[in-house]
């Protein structure tokens, strides 16, 4: 499971959605790298698709990906923060999370 989190500089959610991530892997039993991509301006932004900080995706996609706008709308890529569909947290559900590496596992196993 290749696992990536794009974050901007001084991000006050990344802690929170990095916590959260490894709190999930563990209860599901999962050892994967999780890499960190700074994203640090807006043209790195736009080639990343990046819809705001932190965003986690899982083997390529975005979490929450259909809660977005639709790929392609370069409108909705920038250095942001980002909310997250339920609770507009700046971080996302545990749930959110859960949902994502599980639907990516059962992926892989096929």
């Amino acid at each position: 499971m290749r696992i990536e989190v794009l974050y901007v500089a001084e991000c006050p959610h990344l802690p929170a959605a990095l916590v959260q991530l490894n709190q999930v892997l563990a209860a599901e039993g999962i050892q994967a790298d999780v890499r960190r991509i700074l994203v640090e301006d807006e043209e790195m932004a736009q080639q990343l698709q990046f819809r705001g900080s932190p965003t986690i995706r899982i083997n390529g996609r975005d979490i929450a990906e259909e809660s977005e706008e639709p790929q392609g709308h370069s409108s909705s890529y920038g250095l942001t923060c980002r909310l997250y569909p339920g609770n507009k947290a700046g971080a996302p559900s545990l749930e959110l999370i859960r949902r994502a590496v599980r639907e990516a596992r059962r992926g892989t196993d096929s």
